[in-house]
């Protein structure tokens, strides 16, 4: 009988942790205290602005599983076969400068990458009849209005530090009066235009005078570069970002017919607020 009545007790307590737990309820499913104020933490927004984020991706979640949009597993790997390729790596190596530049395992980055894909069939879903390409006067505008978006930098003077060590280099990079015969320097310079654009984007926020994360050399060693010198900055002529702009003008289009949407679905929708974190909304 004690037996029992402590079951039922304990029942009854992690119901009331449960609830105690859950700030909204969107269509039966939960949003925790947990969850908002780590998507604050996180994304360095507001409780309100949390909120909304993550009951647009509550939203979004549930309207992928009534519209029962899948995305296999061989879909995933492609997807990382295309890029580490674009980078001239393999997927192992690949799979190594993401765990080395953003701490994300193979696992991790593979889910990632499945929920960017089932976001973009749901897109495609929802907006894809919606949407019309732009013509030249829309891209020249665009152009015209953001020339301060496509300015880049025309070269990086660079030092390659090389070896099959990882535990040497990252030891350099910690130490840069380190020596060790084990790794090798190459000093290059590398045109904006004639590096990948992952390449680019990893220089570009490297500070001068520092060294980048360690990363896969794609031939079984480990790489890191040393930014001596960044050459002027440069605008690119319109031809050069034409395929860019369209993009980005699609994907405003895109967002803004997909905002219209889940505005209109969220008006609608079963949405209970059981509590907020106690915490200060202003920012």
């Amino acid at each position: 009988m004690k037996n029992i009545i402590l079951i039922i007790i304990l029942t009854f307590t992690l119901d009331a942790e449960l609830v105690n737990g859950v700030a909204l309820v969107v269509k039966g499913s939960a949003i925790t205290l947990y969850d908002i104020t780590k998507e604050m933490k996180n994304s360095k927004v507001t409780q309100t602005q949390a909120v909304d984020i993550l009951v647009r991706k509550k939203l979004e979640e549930l309207e992928i599983k009534e519209r029962n949009i899948k995305v296999a597993s061989g879909e995933v790997y492609d997807d990382i076969k295309k890029t580490a390729t674009r980078n001239n790596m393999s997927i192992n190596d690949f799979y190594e400068a993401v765990r080395s530049a953003n701490g994300m395992s193979s696992t991790e980055l593979k889910e990632q990458i499945k929920q960017k894909l089932l976001s973009q069939k749901l897109y495609s879903a929802i907006a894809y009849s919606s949407i019309s390409q732009p013509d030249e006067d829309d891209i020249q505008e665009y152009y015209d209005l953001h020339k301060d978006s496509f300015v880049h930098p025309s070269a990086f003077e660079v030092v390659i530090y090389a070896t099959k060590d990882k535990s040497r280099l990252q030891e350099k990079i910690d130490n840069p009066m380190f020596y060790s015969p084990d790794i090798q320097t190459n000093e290059q310079t590398l045109p904006y235009d004639k590096i990948s654009p992952e390449l680019a984007s990893l220089l570009e926020k490297t500070a001068p005078n520092t060294f980048t994360t360690v990363v896969p050399d794609g031939k079984g060693g480990y790489m890191s570069f040393y930014i001596k010198n960044v050459q002027t900055a440069k605008e690119s002529g319109i031809d050069s970002v034409r395929s860019q702009i369209v993009n980005l003008i699609m994907g405003n289009k895109r967002e803004q017919v997909l905002g219209e949407y889940f505005t209109r679905l969220k008006l609608n929708a079963d949405i209970q607020t059981i509590r907020m974190p106690e915490v200060d909304d202003a920012k």
